[in-house]
């Protein structure tokens, strides 16, 4: 049995630790999209305070840790999935092909970019990698002027680290003007808020953002703000496009059971990519968690094997 898992997020690195547990013979190939050994994406606002190291962030420790496990592990990025009937086969940015019978697609997601010019100078940065991590961590001293752009799930991540650092921080909640409105009923929000004030920021709850200009200035049509760095934290999509043309049904996520299976024979989804059932509520929702990303893979890699 031939096992590709795209992702080597909680949910991939689990996925391939059961799939091994229950197939001792059977051909292992995790592929991660970023360089490096395999991280844990909720580390970086530690490593942004110094809390911990890059390698304090990596999910196994031991060297040759998956080797050992005769799971092989690419950094390449997925292209193009073509699904068959019985298995099907994996294009890669290289130029290599992977042949599967069993696929789990645990991609996670990636940060949206707001529609204004600038997004791409100098200065100017998501929070999401540990790329990432070492730019604005490189910027982060006791008075660095910080603009973040955002104010839900990605931007909450990382906050606290920076009202830590001492940095001058200013966070644009945008038009919903509320921070975490996705997590929290509006007093929820409003306790936030008022907790990020009594620490030194600066919550913006109006106006519009038109663009970003060269020398890191963020001008908005009521107000404008210079920064030595800007992070934009406005949300996350899927990674899903390697997917088109399987079939696959794809929502907010890629659709799956109870087992973790999408609509396509032999491809399976984990982790922040994937859709279910939330059993307290009925609704299908993408329960983007890393406790939840992690049970994700192990379930999945269980069903696979």
């Amino acid at each position: 049995m031939k096992y590709v898992l795209i992702g080597a997020g909680p949910a991939g690195v689990q996925a391939a630790e059961a799939i091994r547990q229950e197939d001792p013979a059977g051909e292992v190939t995790l592929v991660s999209g970023e360089p490096g050994e395999p991280y844990a994406r909720m580390a970086i606002p530690y490593i942004l305070t110094g809390r911990i190291t890059e390698a304090g962030a990596l999910q196994r420790k031991s060297p040759g840790h998956f080797a050992n496990l005769g799971i092989r592990y690419l950094n390449r990025k997925a292209v193009k999935v073509h699904a068959g009937a019985q298995g099907g086969t994996v294009d890669l940015d290289d130029g290599a092909v992977l042949d599967y019978d069993r696929l789990l697609v645990a991609t996670g997601s990636s940060p949206t970019l707001p529609p204004v010019p600038g997004t791409g100078l100098p200065g100017v940065v998501t929070c999401w990698t540990l790329d990432d991590a070492r730019v604005i961590a490189a910027k982060l001293k006791p008075g660095a002027r910080v603009v973040m752009v955002g104010a839900g799930f990605v931007a909450g991540v990382c906050m606290k680290s920076l009202v830590e650092s001492g940095a001058q921080l200013t966070v644009i909640a945008g038009r919903v003007g509320q921070i975490l409105r996705s997590m929290m009923t509006p007093a929820g929000s409003a306790i936030l808020q008022r907790w990020l004030e009594g620490k030194g920021v600066n919550v913006v709850t109006k106006g519009r953002i038109e663009r970003i200009e060269p020398g890191t200035r963020l001008v908005m049509d009521n107000q404008s703000f210079d920064a030595d760095l800007i992070i934009l934290a406005t949300g996350v999509r899927p990674n899903v496009a390697f997917l088109e043309g399987t079939g696959a049904e794809i929502d907010q996520g890629i659709v799956i059971n109870d087992r973790m299976q999408s609509t396509v024979p032999g491809i399976y989804a984990a982790g922040d990519v994937a859709q279910g059932r939330d059993f307290s509520t009925g609704e299908w929702v993408v329960h983007a968690l890393q406790p939840t990303a992690t049970e994700h893979g192990r379930v999945a890699g269980l069903n696979m094997a």
